[in-house]
């Protein structure tokens, strides 16, 4: 009987340790409904739609703070052009942007180095900054890269750049369409540096669209 009893007392032991890890396995890797994976997802929060200016000078706003958490800025380089493009809108409608960006280089907590890229679009009106952004959504769903949903003016999906593993967030915000990417060392798995690069993600989206915001002009509608 007392074998028995240590038997049974064991296999609930088992199942209990079992059931445990199947539920933090769960809590790590499911989904909350809106694309937002686990203990590494992103938390960056929709902002009020706001006005934007260009600037030539993309990579200043990146300085000031640390990227992420042990991470430090390197070298940095503007990939800007004053000139206005022209857009593909709806019904046959062309509207205008002007486009600005930068390249950088992050040095990670160990000594080794990541790499950023952010491009700015600023729009003349809101409307097609939405519409922009909705084209390029659909033309990630329908090539199978996500997207994974941040909230409704916001965007993340896996990227890769010579075997680097990265991350991509595109934000839109009134008049502006944002794209960042963060990719990290060779040898990296997305895995081992999701984490590291949401965090990048989430920071330099912040300060680029605050520091192109207008804060004097008033906010569009919604």
């Amino acid at each position: 009987m007392k074998g028995s009893r240590n038997a049974a007392l064991r296999r609930a032991r088992s199942a209990a340790l079992i059931g445990l890890a199947v539920a933090v396995s769960a809590g790590c890797s499911g989904s909350d409904g809106s694309g937002a994976k686990g203990a590494a997802a992103m938390e960056l929060r929709a902002r009020p739609p706001g006005v934007h200016s260009w600037t030539g000078r993309a990579c200043d706003l990146l300085t000031g703070s640390p990227p992420a958490a042990g991470f430090s800025l390197g070298s940095t380089t503007d990939s800007a052009s004053p000139d206005t493009r022209e857009d593909v809108g709806e019904d046959g409608a062309r509207p205008r942007y002007r486009r600005t960006g930068c390249l950088a280089d992050l040095k990670g907590p160990d000594g080794a180095f990541w790499k950023l890229s952010a491009t700015a679009s600023v729009y003349e009106d809101p409307e097609p900054a939405r519409h922009a952004y909705r084209v390029k959504e659909d033309l990630d769903r329908a090539h199978g890269r996500g997207p994974e949903k941040v909230h409704d003016g916001a965007y993340a999906l896996p990227a890769d750049e010579q075997g680097r593993p990265g991350r991509t967030l595109v934000l839109w915000n009134g008049d502006l369409v944002l794209t960042v990417s963060a990719y990290a060392p060779h040898g990296s798995t997305e895995r081992e540096a999701r984490k590291d690069l949401e965090q990048i993600l989430e920071n330099a989206a912040r300060r680029i669209e605050d520091g192109l915001r207008d804060h004097d002009a008033s906010s569009p509608a919604a």
